[in-house]
């Protein structure tokens, strides 16, 4: 059972789709959601390599702490009001008969909080990098590096479907990556409607075939079919057949190539990470 969905926050403007997300899954395992507000440190915002007076170093820091007083009480306020509207009760400890949410409050970097908290979660909640921005590239990095556990990377906008994780697609290559994946997202096939497997190319040498995967999910009482694609760029047709085929989430394995060089030459991660206009979990 996906018992436990870890959602971490900052005051982004993020909160909105990530949390919107956990909820619907939620709903439908029935699970706890713990909200982490990563707040920021005073030391943090201290402009890097420039020294500062004392007076001037305590000033900054003070004022800082103010910030991130307000900054906490506002992010706190926004997220309540976000799970009422998303119909999350809230309580500690969960009952596990209802979709539950509780908050936490973590001083320190975000991909350090997300490291420590991750690791007991069955999910984590990220929202998709913006890397012309430079933002949320380290929280996907520290969730699929440092956690262990399956990420799942949602839209930057758009309405999270009602029926969310009820027609999954497996990206499926025989690989490490793709088997773990299919391990860790159990849960998630057992609660869709259809699950269904693509697959493209020759797939891994002495790889896991497509054939033994549907007799794997068989083996748990779940029904997949399977489907081949083809194109130059796999990643990018991948997506395209899963949104084809009506699918609203996407399992994959990750970074079968290490995350710089995909991040640097390219590879069907990268190309994933960087295009995908649907939620998709990741596993590493």
């Amino acid at each position: 059972m996906l018992s436990k969905i870890l959602v971490p926050v900052r005051g982004d403007g993020m909160s909105g789709t990530v949390l919107g997300h956990a909820a619907e899954l939620a709903r439908r395992h029935r699970s706890h959601v713990v909200v982490v507000h990563c707040r920021a440190q005073p030391e943090d915002m201290l402009p890097y390599g420039v020294p500062l007076p004392s007076f001037a170093r305590d000033t900054f820091l003070k004022q800082a702490q103010e910030l991130a007083d307000q900054q906490e009480q506002h992010v706190r306020e926004e997220l309540h009001q976000l799970a009422l509207e998303l119909g999350l009760s809230e309580t500690d400890p969960p009952h596990g008969d209802t979709a539950t949410v509780e908050f936490v409050e973590e001083d320190g970097r975000m991909a350090d909080v997300i490291k420590h908290n991750g690791r007991l979660a069955d999910l984590v909640v990220v929202a998709k990098p913006d890397r012309d921005r430079n933002v949320g590239s380290n929280s996907l990095k520290s969730g699929l590096f440092r956690t262990g556990r399956p990420v799942l990377m949602c839209p930057r906008a758009g309405e999270v479907p009602k029926d969310f994780g009820a027609r999954i697609a497996i990206g499926w290559n025989g690989s490490l990556e793709a088997a773990r994946a299919v391990a860790l997202t159990l849960d998630f096939a057992k609660a869709a409607d259809a699950v269904t497997i693509l697959t493209g190319g020759k797939g891994e040498p002495h790889g896991a075939t497509t054939e033994e995967l549907v007799e794997y999910y068989a083996l748990r009482g779940i029904t997949a079919q399977a489907v081949r694609f083809e194109g130059r760029n796999p990643g990018a047709a991948l997506l395209e057949k899963t949104v084809d085929l009506g699918a609203n989430l996407l399992v994959m394995g990750a970074y079968g190539q290490s995350h710089e060089r995909e991040t640097l030459f390219g590879g069907n991660t990268q190309t994933v990470v960087d295009k995908a206009e649907i939620p998709v979990v990741l596993v590493h």
